[in-house]
């Protein structure tokens, strides 16, 4: 232990020097949405202020909260201990946070929580916002604490303290604990990790290998790419741990191209970890060789199925394999291979930093610890959160997301990404535990929870969902990439109009067929169209059999119309990027030939002087035959 508690005690003087420079600190957060809601700009507005105006404070950078609906946000903390969170700190708006900070006053107009010190009046507490309350934080606890590009302020939570537990234990022992805490694949099978590990322990052959599945791919969920940016050393140490029970010597993580800066950080943080005796030979002195390395996806959905993975690390073209063999026989290189998730490596060093008796205090008994969602969609708060399992649904989207904007009604969510399926709004209480999606067909998957409002048709959003599949098929199995292009087809008939009452009996043949594919991709795609049958037939029919959209969404099936000569036409006409709002004389009309259906000019006009109305007239409904 004494070459861990040597690096322990350095990390300490750095973090302690950073958390106490005896003057103020701007702290901003830096992840991926920040940077794409103009954190760059307001760096520089923060630079060059500072130095404009002379002011001693240290200007330092950490990881985000999660609080992704009020990016940028930026921290300041005084002298004196106290510590207040704003948001939405654009680049226009630093000069009126740094006048604040120059006269020692709070700006109130940015202002959102205090973190620490005193109260202020007025102002709530951290914990006290809804986004907050009922979260309890473990995965992300130093998530927009520390700087997630400097080791040692990981090192000083008492990083890699579980790793140096680890390896005074015997694999044997490192697994049971594994087992006996309960954690399982975070990426949506659900499968017990210490078995998993187990396997490869057991395995024949070596070198044996570890990966991380980093490729992220369901849109609507980020929880991964949350914790390669903010945490990166936190899934190093649960792999190092993993490495111990099972004897790998070397590792990938395999990270998504299109997340550039977690691939950047995570390889900052590996060349830290070497630097520090973390990674390479005889790791803390302790005996073990374990290194890895950042493999960069080439961006195909498939590779987040393990063995389609193992291919495009093996330079192959991405396709997942048929199985057996299973990767902890023949995986990467051919070699005994264990892959999991990132949040499942995560919670390795929460358990060995602690114990199985304070891991399993959080969730269920079937289901122990915690998870991370990301929430999005139609929701009055986006951004990332980290809840018990077991804790209900609504307690996330309606109270920590805030529900839907504007007063409309929850119409559907959908959990689980593209291969999942769509719920009713009316299943928003299930528990968040994996069985209690399984009645509805549908599955918890890896994180991501999208909402849809009664504006949102949910035949359209599943036509996304399958248009989505269908491009992201390998091409390999007749089965899946042809089952699914007849799906796309028959939902972008239903939805311009043309969908006949046969098309549900065609899309149920469709399912049963494309059970037959050779990975789980072809076999899961129809699970949206299914959940749209099973559970938004009204809606269906109405397309079907009576040409119509009830949420006015389908392009195909409405039209655009001046519904009365007033304010904001011009500015339409100005902006219609087809040139569909026309000026005739003193008026003004919609040429429905040039019209895309892209709301601009509605948005723009005053309410009610464009309206959407159905495409077609009212057709004769025949009733559909019982089901």
């Amino acid at each position: 232990m004494s070459d861990y508690l040597d690096l322990r005690q350095r990390a300490e003087e750095t973090w302690n020097a950073w958390q106490r420079p005896g003057k103020t600190r701007i702290i901003y957060s830096s992840d991926t949405t920040s940077v794409g809601r103009g954190l760059a700009d307001t760096v520089a507005a923060l630079e060059q202020g500072i130095a404009a105006r002379g002011l001693d404070v240290a200007l330092q950078r950490v990881g985000s909260r999660g609080l992704h609906y009020m990016e940028p946000v930026v921290e300041v903390a005084d002298a004196a201990g106290g510590h207040v969170l704003y948001g939405n700190v654009t680049a226009n708006r630093v000069p009126a946070l740094l006048s604040a900070v120059e006269r020692g006053e709070l700006a109130r107009d940015l202002a959102v929580a205090v973190v620490s010190g005193p109260d202020v009046a007025g102002l709530p507490r951290l914990e006290d916002l809804p986004f907050w309350q009922g979260q309890v934080r473990r995965l992300m606890q130093f998530c927009g604490l520390i700087d997630p590009e400097v080791i040692d302020h990981y090192l000083a939570q008492a990083g890699y303290s579980g790793l140096a537990r680890a390896l005074q234990m015997t694999p044997e022992e490192v697994i049971k604990e594994m087992l006996d805490s309960g954690i399982w694949g975070r990426g949506g099978a659900a499968f017990p990790a210490g078995r998993k590990w187990d396997f490869l322990r057991t395995a024949r052959g070596e070198p044996k290998y570890l990966i991380c599945n980093a490729d992220e791919g369901d849109p609507g969920a980020w929880v991964n790419r949350m914790l390669l940016e903010c945490d990166p050393h936190v899934i190093i140490e649960g792999m190092l741990i993993a490495a111990r029970a099972t004897g790998a010597t070397y590792g990938y993580i395999y990270v998504r191209d299109e997340y550039g800066l977690a691939v950047e950080r995570m390889n900052m943080a590996l060349a830290q970890a070497r630097e520090r005796g973390l990674l390479g030979e005889n790791i803390l002195g302790l005996g073990m060789t374990y290194d890895m390395e950042v493999f960069r996806g080439a961006g195909a959905y498939v590779c987040g199925d393990e063995t389609g993975l193992l291919s495009s690390i093996d330079d192959d073209r991405g396709m997942p394999r048929i199985k057996p063999p299973f990767p902890a026989q023949a995986g990467v290189h051919n070699k005994p291979t264990n892959v999991n998730n990132v949040e499942t490596y995560a919670n390795a060093p929460l358990l060995f930093r602690n114990s199985v008796a304070w891991y399993r205090e959080m969730g269920t008994e079937r289901n122990s610890g915690t998870k991370m969602f990301s929430i999005s969609g139609d929701i009055v708060r986006v951004g990332v959160v980290e809840v018990p399992f077991g804790v209900p649904m609504s307690t996330v989207l309606l109270g920590m997301g805030g529900g839907v904007p504007g007063g409309r009604a929850l119409k559907a969510i959908q959990p689980g990404g593209p291969l999942s399926g769509v719920i009713p709004g009316s299943l928003v209480d299930l528990p968040l535990e994996p069985e209690a999606f399984r009645p509805h067909a549908v599955m918890m998957g890896g994180g991501g929870l999208t909402v849809a409002s009664e504006d949102r048709c949910v035949l359209d959003l599943v036509k996304y969902f399958l248009i989505f599949c269908e491009d992201e098929s390998c091409g390999r199995c007749t089965t899946c990439h042809g089952g699914s292009q007849r799906m796309v087809e028959i939902f972008e008939r239903i939805t311009s109009g043309q969908g006949k009452p046969s098309d549900i009996d065609t899309l149920q043949l469709l399912a049963q067929t494309l059970q037959w594919s050779n990975c789980a991709h072809g076999q899961l795609t129809p699970t949206a169209p299914l959940s749209a049958i099973r559970n938004f037939r009204e809606e269906l029919d109405a397309h079907i059999r009576e040409k119509r959209c009830p949420a006015r969404a389908c392009p195909g099936l409405i039209n655009y119309e001046v519904a009365a000569q007033g304010s904001g036409l011009a500015e339409a006409a100005a902006i219609c990027p087809t040139g569909a709002v026309v000026q005739e004389g003193a008026r003004y009309r919609i040429d429905d030939a040039r019209c895309i259906r892209c709301d601009a000019c509605r948005e723009v006009a005053a309410p009610g002087v464009i309206q959407v109305t159905d495409r077609f007239l009212p057709v004769e409904v025949v009733a559909a035959p019982a089901r």
